[in-house]
């Protein structure tokens, strides 16, 4: 017998021997070419840029996949013992791998054979995170026994808290709405609830942690029983666990879900196009690599309260226009039957434009519109139940009544001309109480760019590319290349006044012809006819253009062109004559720039959207401003002198000429084209334009610490209409602009420079004239400079200088007949 138990027992150990080497054959092989777990003290996941108005509001997220990367020492408890009581009880007890849940899942595993039903894994948060760092899905032994090799070595050489730290910020927890998936406790936080990880209940803590198993299958609206009772379950896991007390637990149970979706994308209001920029911006800088994984902290230079002054204005301005050429027609025509609500809930509505409501016609009458309002959104995306209809009266739509049909414009005398059930328009609420009422609106066919800038930095405080973002996303600020017409004038003026020119310089304005070839150009100024000899200020007053013709010819179409790329107008430009009119196409961004150089004073400034970049880490990568600063970094005072900013712009105009060209004008405020800016309050230098046909009108121009430029036009180029003219279109939406953005500021003088000279002149000859006589006018001159002795004329022969010269003033007409005056 004892003979016999040592046969069995040596037959047993040897099986044993041969088990284990088979087992630690198997081992080795499923472990060759395992992957370096060290990999992840090196762990970078993928985290969503987030970009912040100067003020940090938050403007928008971008990201592959939304994450939040939060260390374990910022993730509440409660939030970690909710996904621990779900998935992993016993995580900071076992070595990597729950030997009796595996035990479990082995014996329901063939229990389940031939059933077809997955494998159950039994997979601890040490397994998962090795299967999502380091392995692959795959539903097979080879993989699992290498998914708990790998765990036994990650729980060798991490701690417990950096193993939960990587599960809880990579684990994918699905999304609320396509598009906005969670990957991490923190995004999933903001993306079901909208709150930080320090904000959640119970309750919502709860049903993240529901979410690993399968977050399709406990989605909020599309499986709301479902994903209730999973989220209880782990409430009571959290119960048992001891983390939550049983009170607090079955309160928990009873609340709904209480899942409130963020939506992704922009989310400061009126910020879109701003933002849009800002992304080029990045991914031009850095690669689209950087912008959707990088973590980005993105501070940009917008002014939330001035961009919402800019797009109201340049929308008044448009609407202002559109509702004067009458109305084009409803958006589309749906089929009201038993709920019109359904198929007008179907109607895209511009998003960035919340004050205006998509509607339908129910009933249309001598005396207005009755109209259904499209039914909002519940949080779930479902159409609400409940059905608005709103009154326009003929009233608020007498603009309508001229209106366009089968391509002719007509006049009706009622709405019901004009509208028929089932047509579906825009309707805007206005007044409140009694005096609520509703007007029909259009989206204009027009539209237009406008910027706002600090001219001391670059900064751009506001921008605006069009009427609405939704409705096109195409910015005109940055990408519409449009010809700035008289706008360019104070570039080549500027040009002039730095090339031995000063206001007073007389040129004549009167017919000139021009032949290249066998071409002939005979440029003509707006409204026809001429003054004669005037002096530059007049010229640029009165936005002459034969006088601007024959002062670019006069100084050097080439000198012109030096200049205008010197301020960024344009990167090369063609030194035709042409040109000195604004005929060449630039930017609004490129001409509110160019301006900024007159206004602080000479200096080069690179326009910037984006005041600072940090890292993940929260390193500065950029900065905007390269200004140095000595002593700004001092430990401590020890009586040092402050210390003072260094400005190293490059220097591209004479602070004299640049404001000698402010000075100029001024004068168009003043006397000129812009004197509707004049009513503003404020010292302001401005210069209005219109190209041929009124294709495009502009105004740009600056107070000593704000420049300003709005441009209108079809996005096909067309003519605006008779009469259109920057100081009658872009001037108003300036205008409007610049009194909400300078009502709390106190106004402020443009800025002398050391050494210029004021003399008085005479507005027509710009010869000297006694202080305050009757037609004078003081004038800035450069030290070394000042009006001219002799009556001297740019563009006219000697017999006409002499025969003006008389009628202007005697002082000129001695100066011609003594012959010491310079005439050509």
């Amino acid at each position: 017998m004892i003979r016999l138990i040592g046969y069995f027992f040596g037959v047993g150990v040897a099986l044993a021997l041969v088990a284990a080497a088979g087992v630690a054959l198997y081992i080795g092989t499923v472990s060759k070419d395992l992957p370096d777990y060290e990999v992840l003290a090196r762990y970078e996941p993928p985290v969503t840029t987030r970009v912040h108005a100067a003020d940090g509001a938050l403007m928008g997220e971008f990201a592959r996949e939304q994450r939040l990367f939060l260390p374990i020492q910022a993730i509440p408890d409660r939030v970690k013992a909710a996904f621990l009581s779900a998935e992993d009880k016993s995580f900071y007890t076992h070595p990597g791998i729950d030997m009796m849940g595996l035990g479990r899942a082995l014996l329901t595993n063939v229990q389940n054979l031939g059933s077809g039903r997955r494998p159950v894994g039994a997979s601890t948060i040490t397994q998962q995170v090795a299967k999502n760092f380091l392995l692959d899905s795959s539903v097979t032994y080879d993989r699992k026994v290498r998914e708990m090799i790998l765990s036994f070595r990650i729980e060798q050489a991490y701690s417990k808290d950096r193993i939960l730290e990587l599960y809880l910020n990579e684990i994918y927890l699905g999304f609320v709405y396509p598009g906005y998936g969670a990957y991490g406790i923190g995004a999933a936080a903001l993306v079901y609830f909208d709150k930080s990880v320090n904000e959640l209940t119970v309750g919502e803590a709860a049903y993240l942690a529901a979410l690993p198993k399968g977050p399709t299958n406990y989605h909020p609206f599309r499986h709301t029983d479902r994903a209730v009772e999973r989220r209880n379950w782990v409430i009571d896991q959290m119960v048992s666990n001891g983390y939550v007390d049983v009170e607090e637990g079955e309160r928990a149970k009873a609340e709904s879900l209480n899942v409130n979706p963020r939506r992704g994308g922009t989310y400061l209001f009126a910020g879109e196009y701003f933002t849009e920029e800002a992304r080029r911006a990045i991914i031009a800088r850095y690669g689209e690599d950087a912008l959707y994984e990088g973590g980005l902290s993105i501070r940009t230079t917008l002014d939330p309260a001035m961009q919402l002054k800019a797009r109201k204005a340049l929308q008044n301005g448009l609407i202002r226009y559109d509702t004067l050429r009458g109305y084009r027609g409803p958006i589309t025509h749906i089929e009201t039957g038993d709920d019109w609500g359904v198929p007008l809930g179907d109607v895209k509505r511009l998003s960035d434009v919340p004050e205006w409501r998509v509607a339908v016609v129910l009933e249309a009458s001598g005396e207005g519109l009755k109209v259904g309002l499209q039914p909002g959104r519940q949080t779930s995306g479902q159409l609400a139940e409940e059905r608005q209809t709103a009154f326009v009266s003929k009233a608020n739509m007498t603009w309508a009544l001229r209106h366009m049909s089968e391509g002719k414009r007509l006049r009706a005398d009622s709405p019901a001309q004009v509208l028929k059930p089932g047509d579906v328009v825009y309707v805007e609420k206005t007044g409140t109480g009694d005096d609520a009422g509703w007007l029909l609106r259009q989206v204009p066919e027009v539209s237009g760019g406008m910027v706002a800038m600090d001219p001391h930095t670059g900064r751009v405080l506001a921008m605006v590319g069009g009427f609405s973002f939704s409705q096109s996303e195409f910015n005109r600020a940055t990408q519409a290349y449009r010809q700035p017409g008289s706008a360019f004038k104070p570039i080549l003026y500027a040009a002039a006044l730095d090339n031995g020119y000063t206001p007073a310089s007389v040129v004549m304005d009167g017919p000139i012809t021009i032949r290249v070839g066998n071409q002939v150009w005979e440029p003509k100024n707006y409204g026809g006819g001429f003054a004669g000899p005037s002096t530059l200020r007049a010229g640029i007053e009165r936005s002459r253009n034969l006088m601007t013709v024959r002062l670019a010819n006069d100084m050097g179409m080439n000198l012109v062109a030096e200049y205008a790329e010197r301020f960024g107008v344009y990167d090369k430009m063609l030194p035709v004559l042409a040109m000195s009119l604004g005929s060449g196409e630039t930017t609004v961004m490129r001409m509110v720039s160019a301006y900024a150089i007159m206004a602080n004073g000479g200096k080069h400034i690179t326009p910037s959207l984006i005041d600072r970049i940090q890292d993940r880490y929260g390193k500065t990568v950029f900065k905007h401003d390269q200004r140095q600063c000595e002593g700004c970094n001092a430990p401590a005072w020890d009586g040092q002198s402050e210390p003072e900013l260094i400005d190293n712009a490059e220097q591209v105009l004479d602070p004299m000429t640049a404001y000698q060209i402010t000075s100029m004008m001024e004068g168009v405020v003043k006397r000129g084209t812009a004197t509707t800016l004049a009513e503003i309050g404020y010292p302001m230098a401005a210069k209005t334009g219109t190209t041929n046909d009124a294709r495009d009108v502009w105004t740009v121009g600056y107070t000593p610490d704000l420049v300003v430029g709005v441009y209108i036009g079809f996005d096909q180029p067309r003519s605006l209409g008779d009469g259109a003219t920057g100081g009658g279109l872009a001037a108003p939406i300036f205008k409007e602009f610049m009194i909400d953005a300078l009502k709390d500021k106190r106004p402020v003088d443009f800025r002398v420079p050391e050494g210029m000279r004021m003399i008085a002149v005479d507005r027509k000859s710009g010869m000297r004239a006694a202080d305050g006589a009757p037609g004078s006018i003081v004038e800035a001159f450069k030290p070394g400079t000042g009006p001219a002795d002799s009556y001297w004329v740019i563009g006219m022969d000697e017999y006409e200088a002499s025969e003006r010269a008389r009628e202007i003033s005697p002082q000129a007409s001695e100066a011609i007949s003594s012959g010491s005056g310079g005439l050509y």
